[in-house]
């Protein structure tokens, strides 16, 4: 009986956690705080360099290329149609659109997205967004 009781007893006391830690843990947190150095937050912007015509067009190339739906055959022109020549249906070329806002950090609305049939399209979307980096 007595073995059960100091058993349990113990047990208690491993559990609960101590007052000196937890105020010592405190205090270093405390002195921790006062002693990093000022810091203030600036965020930097650097500027990219402009986008031309050339540079979306191949931005745009690499990622039609890399979509596995793509039919391979094809040489990709400013006049491809991407369903027509392609072989995408519209779920692929909403992926595809998916894929452009995100190589170009923009967002497309739905109804200037709905116009992209062409890669001219696309390059001309891209090329006339003031956002697109």
């Amino acid at each position: 009986m007595f073995r059960l009781a100091l058993k349990n007893f113990s047990a208690v006391k491993a559990i609960r956690p101590s007052p000196i830690i937890t105020k010592s843990a405190w205090a270093l947190a405390q002195t921790q705080q006062q002693r990093l150095p000022f810091q203030f937050s600036a965020r930097c912007y650097s500027h990219a360099p402009p986008l031309t015509q050339e540079l979306v067009e191949e931005r745009i190339l690499e990622i039609l290329e890399g979509y596995d739906k793509v039919n391979k055959s094809v040489k990709i022109g400013p006049e491809t149609d991407f369903s027509r020549d392609l072989g995408l249906d519209s779920l692929d070329i909403v992926e595809v659109v998916m894929a452009i806002e995100e190589e170009f950090s923009i967002g497309i609305p739905d109804e200037e997205a709905d116009k992209i049939r062409t890669f001219k399209d696309a390059t001309e979307l891209i090329i006339n967004n003031p956002h697109a980096v």
